[in-house]
């Protein structure tokens, strides 16, 4: 199973952006998704949840309101829509698959290549 992350980039505070993480190589709708970040200097952190069908999302708290992940299982697709952005949101935004997503990174089996969002003040 292969991810690939992509739609990251440089906005300013206030701004949206909507990375997306294709999914190869496997049944896409067997997987949850995952969204994890991680800024510099720290560890990877969890930030938002699906399950495989997208009836159940999860959320840090820091985000919960402003971001919304969702997928599309006809495209192999899952995304992490980004409002209200925040400098302290900067970070590279790792997704991942995982027979039952959960807050745990060690739960993930695959892991996409990361996208860079910086957000300025």
């Amino acid at each position: 199973v292969q991810l690939q992350a992509s739609g990251g980039g440089l906005v300013q505070a206030g701004g949206s952006l909507r990375p997306s993480c294709a999914v190869s190589g496997g049944t896409f709708s067997s997987y949850g998704m995952g969204w994890f970040r991680q800024a510099p200097g720290k560890e990877r952190d969890f930030v938002a949840a699906i399950s495989w069908s997208g009836d159940s999302t999860y959320y840090t708290d820091s985000v919960k309101g402003r971001f919304t992940i969702s997928r599309d299982n006809a495209k192999n697709t899952a995304y992490l829509q980004m409002n209200s952005l925040k400098p302290e949101d900067t970070a590279v935004y790792y997704c991942a698959a995982a027979p039952i997503p959960t807050k745990e990174k060690h739960n993930y089996d695959y892991w996409g290549q990361g996208t860079q969002v910086t957000v300025s003040s």
